[in-house]
């Protein structure tokens, strides 16, 4: 794995041109910003249509297929990027267990568990930012031995328990935050620490504390690499402590930018959201003169159907402006010619996200393997279930005579 880190980090520092950029912002130039290095990419870019652009933003094999021409290594990059999945048992919960969890965290959570009583090592196990408490509920039930479910919100604590009781499992939930040095007397050597969608620093904090406490086993779905304390990625591992690619608290959103394909509608309001809100900083920049963009709060999606002008005046609401006389068609036309853009942009982007996140990962694999375990990488589900859906799998080794 150290060799694959490697390869990825040179093609990722080789083409940063390519990926470090925000699509978002980028797009208020009328000109894609690679003429000069790579022309051939930009006049393909250039005779794509709008259908074409939404077809390959949902067909990443084709759009990968298609950019190959312009990216020798990136046969090679995305062979490392993928990621075997396993052949685990099956997992039938009964009604009891399962109620309450939303179908597609049932299916995550079962796929997950599965993976962790397949590689179980140890006697007990932590459930890292366990919520409710659902992979626990899998994992004593299954397993028959004793979870520990540690939590930072004591109302997900108290539903946890009440549940875990009635379903007469042997769960204790803990409320505390995973940051505080106290949250490392919950790790020891027989456990094994399984975290499903530990946001950032959460599941980097399981990695360190697990490590200290040379726990048996640890089951980590990696997820919001953005989510960190510091204002740039601390690398975990010496080899990416050496490199010379240091990201940025913005560009670790950048591999979540893949998501899951949703319906029709989903894309409309999100087609719709987008171009308010680049109309919208359009007028911000020209009509108010504000050179830094005004970041716009969350909107309910219910409140785009009352049309652009509606959503500026919320807008300006919510960020305290005072409103000029607009002309709302033709800043939302510009709005919907500078979307097409940004979605242009962003294709090219697209192909460097899970590499991206394939290095991140690498990292905190180096980094277990520097403190004594044997990791292993798979994918515990399908895309289409989430697309956080790598799984590392480590186990400690016994000491060497």
């Amino acid at each position: 794995m150290q060799a694959q880190f490697h390869f990825i980090n040179d093609w990722l520092l080789e083409n940063e041109d390519l990926w470090r950029f925000e699509p978002f912002h980028r797009s208020l130039a009328n000109t894609l910003p690679w003429q000069a290095s790579h022309p051939e990419l930009c006049n393909w870019l250039s005779l794509l249509s709008h259908q074409q652009i939404a077809q390959l933003k949902t067909q990443p094999e084709i759009l990968e297929e298609q950019l190959k021409p312009f990216f020798p290594s990136l046969s090679i990059v995305k062979d490392m990027a993928d990621v075997a999945s396993l052949n685990k048992r099956q997992i039938s919960l009964s009604s009891m267990i399962s109620n309450g969890i939303p179908g597609r965290k049932l299916q995550q959570i079962t796929a997950m568990g599965a993976v962790c009583l397949d590689h179980h090592a140890g006697d007990s196990w932590l459930e890292w930012c366990a919520g409710k408490g659902y992979l626990g509920r899998v994992l004593a039930g299954e397993s028959q031995q004793p979870v520990t479910s540690f939590e930072y919100q004591h109302a997900l604590c108290e539903e946890g328990q009440k549940a875990a009781d009635e379903l007469n499992l042997a769960m204790s939930f803990v409320q505390g935050d995973a940051f505080d040095e106290r949250s490392k007397r919950f790790f020891h050597p027989n456990q094994h620490a399984v975290a499903l969608h530990a946001c950032g620093d959460l599941h980097v904090r399981l990695i360190q504390n697990g490590t200290s406490a040379n726990v048996a086993a640890m089951s980590i779905a990696p997820c919001c690499y953005h989510l960190i304390q510091d204002e740039a990625y601390q690398a975990l591992s010496i080899p990416a402590q050496q490199s010379k690619l240091k990201l940025s608290k913005k560009e670790l959103r950048i591999p979540l930018q893949q998501t899951v394909t949703g319906g029709e509608r989903v894309k409309r309001q999100r087609e719709q959201e987008m171009i308010y809100r680049l109309a919208f900083d359009l007028i911000c920049r020209e009509q108010l003169q504000l050179q830094e963009y005004v970041p716009v709060p969350s909107i309910k999606k219910s409140q785009l159907n009352a049309g652009f002008a509606a959503f500026c005046r919320w807008a300006a609401t919510q960020k305290s402006l005072c409103w000029p006389k607009v002309d709302y068609d033709r800043f939302e036309t510009l709005g919907e010619e500078r979307f097409w853009r940004m979605e242009r942009l962003s294709l090219v982007q697209q192909i460097f996200q899970r590499p991206l996140e394939m290095w991140l990962v690498y990292d905190r694999v180096l980094f277990l393997q520097q403190h004594g375990y044997h990791v292993d990488l798979f994918t515990f589900c399908e895309r289409r279930v989430t697309p956080r859906n790598l799984l590392i799998q480590a186990r400690k080794m016994a000491p060497t005579k």
